[in-house]
């Protein structure tokens, strides 16, 4: 069975010539899975299209999301690319080393994502949490922005060298290991007993700690036991409180 390509995901992209120069971008080295989020200037832009030159039938199968859990939903690992170092405990890897990673993942019935931020300001402390991988580049740290054709151009190239010469390991045949959707409802359910319990807390402090408690779950390679299991330690500990409540 041919693995499922990875997809280029475009968050918030500003000018329709930078989706076209990163449609392009892909092409060149053949791929093809492209996913656009919240495109600030709607879709579909003709600026775009003439961008793309003959890579137009790219953009004409590209998905629309509306936000980014959505257009991640079915992918088991997330990889971010940023120039600006986080306050996030995160695997940081080169271009090379990340699609090195990506292509084993791949191999093993993985389905990955590369997530690239909008031109302005990049990717938002919020988009990098729900990624498992950060992506950076050793530029000059003088000058350390990409535009968004340059940086999937860079993605593209490095991954069209690895993904022919990886195989799978044995224990990176990983086929059971949870989607985002999957992960992203067991965070909802922490997240929305942790707010009945008052956990986050100050007010001040609350939305720091949800988004670490995101890059933690973002940091485990779950599968979907792991995730159904700890979806029953959560239940089972507020059963355990209600009936502690209702006897005294």
């Amino acid at each position: 069975m041919t693995p499922p390509k990875p997809a280029f995901v475009l968050v918030r992209p500003q000018m329709g010539e930078n989706i076209g120069a990163a449609a392009r971008a892909m092409w060149n080295f053949g791929w093809d899975h492209m996913r656009i989020v919240a495109p600030r200037d709607g879709w579909p832009n003709q600026r775009a299209v003439a961008m793309a030159s003959g890579a137009g039938r790219l953009l004409d199968e590209a998905e629309l999301f509306g936000d980014l859990p959505g257009a991640l939903a079915d992918c088991t690992h997330v990889y971010a690319t940023t120039a600006r170092p986080r306050d996030m405990t995160k695997t940081v890897l080169s271009p090379e080393e990340a699609m090195a990673d990506l292509a084993l993942r791949q191999a093993g019935g993985e389905k990955c994502a590369v997530l690239f931020g909008p031109e302005r300001a990049g990717l938002e402390n919020d988009d990098v949490a729900r990624a498992n991988t950060i992506i950076t580049v050793p530029v000059n740290p003088d000058f350390a922005s990409l535009n968004l054709g340059q940086c999937v151009l860079l993605t593209a190239y490095e991954l069209s060298r690895q993904m022919p010469e990886k195989t799978p390991r044995v224990d990176e045949r990983r086929v059971d290991i949870a989607s985002q959707i999957e992960v992203e409802k067991l965070a909802q359910h922490y997240q929305d007993r942790l707010e009945t319990a008052g956990f986050f807390y100050p007010d001040a402090k609350a939305e720091h700690m949800r988004r670490n408690l995101r890059n933690l779950w973002a940091r485990m390679p779950l599968t979907r036991a792991d995730v159904q299991m700890l979806h029953g330690v959560m239940r089972q500990m507020v059963r355990w409180k209600e009936r502690d409540t209702s006897s005294k």
